[in-house]
């Protein structure tokens, strides 16, 4: 009879050994988060990177770069011409527009280029701005944000956990 409860029991402790190497996967790794210094590209590639850099932006009153860069990235794969147009005036009006409530930094000549392409609307009418906010957040975003206390802290805490073990 023993043995019938210790054979659920094993089966039981397998199962939650499994889970916790799938929870694992979805955790943040030390070596995941050091890779965030190699380059922006590998920032932006990790979800839990991506969170951190927004968050980093936010705290910043910065965050309209990567809003714009993400929203860009989402209108690229929009199928419909319907729903391209519609969505390209959206963009235009909260990111390209002057005095535009997310206004990014880009020169006169590009905001006038996509004012003019957004009237018949591709998905690469924002490229040209897309390129310029990312060359923006690599040279000046991205930097802070290695040296912030976020990203420092961060580090150390997993630095510390992974010690421990």
């Amino acid at each position: 009879m023993p043995s019938l409860i210790v054979e659920p029991l094993n089966t039981q402790h397998f199962i939650m050994d499994r889970d916790d190497r799938n929870r694992n996967k979805n955790m943040l790794s030390l070596e995941d988060t050091q890779q965030w210094s190699q380059s922006l590209e590998r920032l932006l590639e990790s979800k839990y990177g991506l969170a951190t850099f927004r968050n980093f932006l936010k705290s910043e009153y910065s965050d309209e770069n990567i809003e714009f860069w993400l929203t860009c990235e989402d209108y690229k794969k929009i199928k419909s011409s319907f729903r391209m147009s519609s969505r390209a005036k959206k963009v235009y009006e909260q990111f390209i527009k002057a005095e535009s409530p997310k206004e990014i930094n880009i020169d006169y000549h590009t905001r006038e280029q996509i004012k003019r392409n957004v009237k018949t609307p591709t998905m690469h009418c924002f490229d040209d701005a897309q390129k310029i906010v990312y060359g923006l957040m690599e040279r000046d975003s991205y930097p802070r944000f290695l040296r912030s206390d976020i990203y420092r802290t961060l580090l150390e805490s997993l630095a510390t956990e992974a010690t421990k073990g």
